[in-house]
């Protein structure tokens, strides 16, 4: 897909009966390092507790191509989280899209005052793609995840991000937010 050709992105809220497919995408391999998967009960919660928000991800067709699940929706201090982004296929800036639809859903839709995330640190294209975007690196949870990859056991860091309602203000009026 050239850079012109965007597909058009929507959020829907996620119904149980697309429980089955979020749990396979985040089993998938091209997911599993990146992510801390969850049994299909936690998903499940998230879609039915009212501080959490759980989007399944469509393009044009209404096919799914991933979900998001936010954290905090409630928070009385306004620190909304991005807790899982997984998107299917990768490298069609659908990442970017996606992030583009949630900034203004956190500070404009949900009020936050800081919109934030983790992402793990092998996760190189998702951590560019989000400084790209505006977020600040606010620091690191030293090999705090075990990652078991390729037979391989370890640990990874994560670096935590954020985006403050003023900075996403500034970036709205400097033309950078749609």
């Amino acid at each position: 897909m050239s850079t012109n050709q965007r597909t058009a992105l929507r959020l829907r809220p996620t119904m149980v009966s697309d429980l089955d497919w979020v749990v396979s995408v985040e089993q998938d391999n091209a997911n599993r390092p990146f992510i801390t998967a969850w049994e299909r009960t936690q998903h499940e919660g998230a879609i039915r507790f009212p501080d959490a928000r759980h989007f399944i991800v469509e393009g044009e067709a209404q096919e799914r191509i991933g979900f998001v699940i936010l954290q905090g929706c409630r928070n009385p201090h306004g620190s909304v989280e991005l807790k899982r982004l997984v998107l299917q296929p990768k490298g069609r800036g659908l990442g970017r899209q996606c992030v583009r639809l949630l900034k203004p859903l956190a500070f404009v839709q949900l009020k936050a005052h800081r919109f934030w995330l983790d992402v793990k640190a092998l996760n190189e294209r998702a951590y560019r793609l989000y400084v790209s975007e505006g977020f600040v690196e606010e620091g690191r949870l030293r090999e705090s995840v075990r990652v078991m990859l390729d037979g391989a056991d370890g640990y990874d860091s994560l670096i935590v991000m954020s985006m403050l309602d003023r900075e996403y203000q500034a970036r709205l009026a400097m033309g950078l937010e749609a």
